[in-house]
């Protein structure tokens, strides 16, 4: 019993941070409310006493429902509003906590927000508003700290109403792409290594690594065996935001590549064949 009541303390001493979270990613106080009362109950079926930290384990807990909530709204192809008429924090049973929410996130903050995909949505909210690091987020979007950051960026700077990567960035991108298509359909090796960052690293999802037999691979030269002569089906495509590789079976999206860039080479390939994964990205092949 009295485990029980420290734990509820506990999540009282943090629900409106929490509830900051969920709105913040949301942009709705009903949906808000669901996640945490989530996370309440996800808190009390776990063992508190291996938690270090209620107060962070509980941000990751609302921060992943959150995600699984816009993913879910995402691949319906519907929101809680429409762009220009977002839910504010307050209404007609205004709380001192609607009060604040609504003081610290304006409606166009929210209508801006809702344009992003749930990964860049939850990378940027936790950093940009929360100031949790990107080791932190990179576990909760399952990506690398690195391609976390730059889903931050690219974030931000949608936010900010710039393009989310210059044209002339994508261009560069493009180039290199098809050249690393190009090399792999041939099997020339050294083509692919040299579009190759020296540290690439390789990572796919369980759907993908059953596909090809491979999870993780580090460094040039095993990338670049790994794809020669393997890139008959893939296709350059603009992935939500960013170029990367589409490959297509039989007239079905089957693997999406996103990938990070640095200093125009590729520094980081992940593949994702899960079919949920797939619904949740904007995919247009470039001819």
């Amino acid at each position: 019993m009295a485990e029980k009541n420290w734990l509820v303390e506990q999540f009282e001493a943090n629900r409106g941070h929490l509830r900051g979270v969920a709105y913040r990613m949301l942009g709705s106080r009903a949906e808000a409310d669901d996640a945490v009362q989530e996370a309440w109950l996800r808190l009390a079926r776990a063992d508190a006493g291996a938690v270090d930290n209620i107060g962070g384990w509980l941000t990751t807990v609302t921060a992943r429902i959150c995600l699984d909530m816009l993913r879910a709204r995402q691949t319906r192809r519907e929101g809680p509003f429409e762009p220009g008429v977002a839910e504010p924090a307050i209404g007609p049973e205004q709380t001192e906590g609607d009060a604040f929410l609504a003081d610290s996130v304006g409606l166009a903050l929210l209508i801006v927000l809702d344009r992003l995909s749930p990964a860049e949505r939850v990378a940027f909210v936790l950093h940009d508003m929360f100031d949790l690091p990107f080791e932190e987020i990179a576990r909760i979007v399952e990506r690398s700290p690195e391609a976390t950051r730059q889903l931050a960026s690219r974030a931000r700077r949608r936010v900010r109403g710039e393009s989310a990567t210059p044209a002339a960035d994508l261009a560069r991108q493009r180039q290199v792409v098809e050249a690393f298509l190009a090399a792999s359909r041939t099997g020339d090796l050294a083509g692919i290594i040299a579009v190759l960052d020296p540290d690439v690293v390789f990572r796919a999802d369980a759907v993908a690594t059953r596909m090809g037999g491979i999870a993780e691979l580090r460094g040039a030269a095993a990338v670049a065996e790994t794809f020669k002569s393997r890139a008959q089906a893939a296709k350059t495509a603009m992935v939500d935001d960013g170029v990367g590789v589409a490959v297509y079976f039989g007239g079905h999206l089957r693997i999406v590549m996103t990938l990070t860039f640095a200093d125009g080479k590729i520094a980081e390939i992940n593949a994702l064949a899960d079919p949920e994964r797939l619904g949740q990205f904007e995919v247009e092949v470039l001819s």
